[in-house]
């Protein structure tokens, strides 16, 4: 231990906590990061951060070790602030996290937007949420095509997903399916990048954030911010929109970072309004209002599209949802339970009794989810034990409410169909009139 050096523990999920640790921490003399914690993601506790992207200053790398040691890390390693970092969490968890470090002995930290936002040469435009699954896939997909109707060279840039070797995974560019094979794209990462390569779009992601903003600057007009969970942008934006969800009212105000997206946005886009309570809407407006009245708030619909309606009218469906708006995200269905009730199938039938290996685990970490299959697919393992469930799963067809065509990694051996949903502005042209504002 060197005097006067503070002693850092990041507390973090694979993705926030790395990017504050390249910004902040990673060359700064006064502190020495000796673990990040994780928890949210299978599969991340028990590596390292990589010496190369640690830098020299940590030529073993840093351990990443389960959030469930955090008073014990605090202890052996005498360790004297630990700094939050990841998202879509309640403030009640937060400072239950809090609670835990001081006891400990250790400060407790949040870091500020400011400190982590990365300048660009380019204009950002990031997209954010108050919640995970609140509907900013769609969103994105909206501005996107918008800037490509204005002749823009677009680049979205995703926040980060890295579950696998993090060295190589420091900035990775995909253009085509084949680069999402090559790089051995998890179930999550396809469903936020194959809607970007469909719309003839590039989209980088990874670990290293200023090398990728690096990188996607030599190709783009525009850089598009598609982001995470409900978490910050990493990049400083010059229009900053936030998703708000109406299912979940005053969720805007509940959760971490998300309250703060609601009250940093530039303009706040209400989704979902076809399949929410009037009052609902006019609650999040109202909040609006009084906590971000500079915010230009939009209403939206979410409306959803079926494939093959022939396979669920009259039938026993299983229906599978995205993984992240059913885990930390927190909902009991999605936009596929809306599409099998709207067609109407005869049952939604409960996965849960024939869950295999993690499946099983999922439901009994996250109960809200039981009833519907989230798309879990973090490993070659996991995708087999999601694949072994849909074939005991008793069901005439399945539904996918995902962003990505499933069929495309799994073997599905029933009847299968999509459901797509897209955003629609209730009042068409007030977004692209945000839009064209930053391109003047």
């Amino acid at each position: 231990m060197v005097k006067g050096v503070r002693r850092l523990a990041i507390i973090g999920a694979a993705g926030r906590d790395f990017h504050n640790f390249n910004t902040t921490y990673r060359d700064d003399p006064s502190v020495e990061v000796v673990a990040f914690t994780a928890t949210q993601i299978p599969g991340i506790a028990g590596r390292r951060y990589p010496v190369e992207l640690a830098g020299p200053r940590y030529p073993q790398g840093i351990r990443i070790v389960p959030e469930d040691d955090l008073e014990r890390l605090i202890r052996d390693e005498r360790i004297d602030v630990c700094v939050f970092s990841y998202s879509d969490v309640m403030h009640e968890t937060v400072m239950h996290l809090a609670s835990r470090c001081i006891v400990a002995g250790a400060d407790f930290e949040i870091l500020s937007n400011d400190r982590t936002m990365i300048p660009s040469m380019a204009p950002v435009i990031a997209i954010t949420a108050v919640r995970t699954g609140a509907g900013k896939s769609q969103t994105t997909r909206f501005v996107s095509s918008i800037l490509k109707k204005l002749g823009k060279k677009v680049v979205a840039i995703r926040h980060p997903m890295p579950y696998g070797d993090l060295a190589a995974q420091a900035c990775q560019r995909f253009a085509s399916y084949a680069d999402l094979d090559h790089h051995k794209c998890t179930i999550e990462e396809r469903e936020e990048y194959e809607p970007h390569i469909d719309n003839g779009f590039i989209i980088y992601s990874g670990v290293d954030y200023g090398m990728i903003l690096k990188a996607a600057e030599t190709e783009a007009e525009v850089i598009l911010w598609d982001g995470g969970n409900n978490d910050l942008p990493f990049y400083r934006p010059d229009l900053h929109i936030c998703i708000a969800d109406p299912l979940r009212p005053g969720h805007e105000m509940l959760y971490h970072p998300g309250e703060a997206n609601f009250r940093r946005a530039d303009v706040i886009v209400i989704n979902k309004c076809d399949s929410a309570d009037p009052k609902a809407i006019e609650a999040i407006e109202a909040q609006a209002a009084k906590v971000n009245p500079k915010a230009r708030v939009l209403r939206a619909n979410s409306p959803a599209t079926c494939e093959k309606p022939e396979l669920v009218k009259g039938k026993r469906v299983l229906v599978i949802e995205d993984g992240p708006t059913l885990t930390h995200g927190g909902m009991t269905y999605g936009a596929g339970v809306v599409a099998a009730k709207k067609l109407g199938a005869a049952e939604i039938v409960d996965p849960t009794p024939y869950a295999v290996g993690s499946i099983k685990a999922t439901y009994e970490k996250y109960p809200n989810a039981q009833g519907i299959l989230p798309a879990m697919g973090y490993s070659p393992l996991q995708i087999a034990e999601l694949e072994a469930t849909i074939e005991k799963t008793p069901c005439d067809a399945v539904i996918s409410g995902t962003p990505i065509d499933l069929t495309r990694v799994l073997k599905i051996g029933k009847p299968a169909t999509r459901v797509r949903y897209e955003l629609e502005p209730l009042v068409p042209g007030l977004l692209e009139e945000e839009v064209r504002k930053i391109l003047r």
